[in-house]
């Protein structure tokens, strides 16, 4: 019977909470602010000020984040584009040897790219 008792307080300890919950987020979603006093109504403000706050923190965050990334990977393409850039000049420079030197061998056309250099 004590079990019983203790099951059935229990049960409406929990009841009351979800109720509880169940009003502070309507409340939070702007629904049944009517009953609510002005000190009920400081305290959701101060409630949704820390939410705004902690999600414009977070998203300064994700976007640090981002910009991190995007710069680590504007380094990666340019020393990709400086190493291109050399494998380029390196048959450029061939190319010369090969066509003004007289040397044997094929002659690529690199003129194209050199609006790519600086």
């Amino acid at each position: 019977m004590k079990v019983e008792l203790s099951s059935q307080q229990e049960y409406l300890k929990l009841k009351a909470r979800y109720e509880a919950l169940q009003r502070s987020q309507r409340n939070l979603l702007g629904e049944d602010l009517g009953p609510l006093n002005s000190k009920d109504l400081e305290s959701l403000e101060r409630q949704l000020d820390m939410s705004l706050k902690q999600i414009r923190s977070t998203r300064t965050q994700a976007m640090l984040d981002t910009l991190t990334d995007l710069q680590r990977k504007e380094h990666a393409l340019n020393e990709a584009n400086k190493s291109l850039k050399q494998r380029v000049r390196m048959y450029q420079s061939h190319d010369q040897l090969t066509v003004g030197g007289g040397g044997a061998g094929p002659s690529v056309n690199t003129n194209y790219m050199s609006g790519w250099l600086p």
